[in-house]
């Protein structure tokens, strides 16, 4: 069901054919664990969407930083849905952290998440109150023999296909003798831009570097498929490097390390002491554990889900970087459905790898007639986001009918 889904989702050409090799490839590597964490930043969505109390929405669960965030708040339902059965398996295990443990507790699995006791947490606590298929997935074994719940003993933010590429990131930069945690030292903006532009920077010149940067494969570690990896490709023209290294500029450059979760994973490979993911805040525990019963998670792409919604019930859809992946007939069957289950004033955030929106050329034309895309906001929401490795953020709202 899982290689169905996501070869449904991420394969649009003949297998035979170069592109479809890539497409299958990419099929195959995103059907483990792809992100530890998410790179899109709740707090951005959260003002994008501006939820009232009570709303209704739909979401790309991932690994479910993202709607666990959401409940802060208090919609009265998330359907958080994934194609991949290794998110959905990390999010239905917040769910139950949240309902079965204590705050220090949840803080150690999650945000530490390099405890030896976390295991012994699992055993006691978590693994009696998972269902069959969660509890499946984290007692499974890797390659190395070890049951995958152990990845939270041993730094499970290094792990999944994100978490290697980082670490390939890192091997890189040491080969030229460049430690990316030196940028942790910085106690200002001013002080990480000198720490890029002197030590990061030049890394980008190496021929090496800028050969791999146009091969597509190179950025399935970060979860990109080819169609996507196109996109982003064209915008960067003929030197791909330029494009990463600005991308890479803004998360290193573009937010004080004090408050950059994203930044601070990336560089440090673990989070610091007053930057986390909004789940994490201490102060949003007991609200978060009180309300993870309002969040549905389903093994379905989104389009399948909706379609089985009543017209006019949701007031907000959060689609992650999903469109990028998607072909003409795949998106024009999404937002029919988005069209007819939407209430009036709802609306869709969902970000691109390069920076214009993907919907006026390859919609059929009617179906935005109900939508507009707010370019303001959505220029003033894409600045704001921290994970900074998105070309765009689009922010579509419903008129009245």
């Amino acid at each position: 069901m899982a290689n169905a889904l996501v070869r449904e989702a991420a394969q649009s050409h003949a297998t035979a054919s170069r592109r479809g090799l890539l497409e299958r490839l990419f099929a195959l590597a995103f059907e483990g664990l792809v992100y530890p964490q998410i790179w899109e930043d709740p707090a951005v969505d959260l003002e994008a969407l501006e939820l009232a109390p009570g709303s209704r929405m739909i979401a790309i669960a991932s690994g479910g930083c993202n709607v666990l965030s959401y409940l802060a708040a208090s919609p009265a339902r998330v359907i958080a849905v994934d194609l991949n059965p290794a998110h959905l398996a990390l999010l239905r295990l917040k769910l139950a952290a949240l309902r079965t443990l204590e705050a220090g507790e949840f803080r150690q699995l999650f945000a530490d998440a390099a405890n030896a006791a976390n295991v012994a947490l699992y055993d006691g606590r978590l693994a009696p109150v998972l269902d069959p298929a969660t509890r499946r997935y984290w007692e499974g074994r890797t390659l190395s023999g070890r049951r995958r719940i152990s990845w939270f003993a041993r730094g499970f933010y290094r792990r999944g296909l994100l978490g290697r590429f980082i670490a390939a990131g890192h091997l890189a930069a040491r080969l030229h003798g460049v430690d990316c945690r030196e940028i942790l030292d910085a106690r200002d903006l001013a002080e990480q831009r000198r720490w890029f532009d002197s030590r990061l920077a030049p890394l980008f010149d190496k021929p090496w570097l800028r050969a791999a940067l146009r091969m597509p494969i190179a950025y399935f570690g970060l979860g990109i498929p080819p169609a996507q990896c196109e996109t982003m490709l064209a915008e960067g023209g003929r030197e791909p490097a330029h494009l990463v290294r600005a991308r890479l500029e803004r998360l290193a450059c573009g937010f004080p390390l004090a408050e950059n979760y994203f930044a601070r994973q990336a560089f440090g490979r673990a989070y610091g002491p007053g930057a986390l993911p909004p789940y994490l805040e201490p102060g949003l525990f007991s609200t978060l554990s009180a309300r993870a019963g309002r969040i549905e998670s389903c093994h379905e792409n989104m389009t399948a889900r909706l379609a089985r919604e009543p017209a006019a019930s949701l007031d907000a859809y959060v689609l992650l970087d999903a469109q990028d992946w998607m072909n003409e007939r795949q998106l024009t069957a999404l937002w029919a459905q988005i069209d007819r289950t939407a209430t009036r004033g709802a609306r869709v955030i969902f970000r691109t790898a390069g920076e214009a929106s993907p919907l006026p050329a390859r919609l059929p034309p009617g179906l935005l007639v109900s939508w507009t895309r707010d370019a303001d906001r959505s220029g003033i929401l894409h600045e704001r986001d921290r994970s900074a490795i998105y070309g765009g953020f689009h922010l579509y709202r419903r008129s009245a009918r």
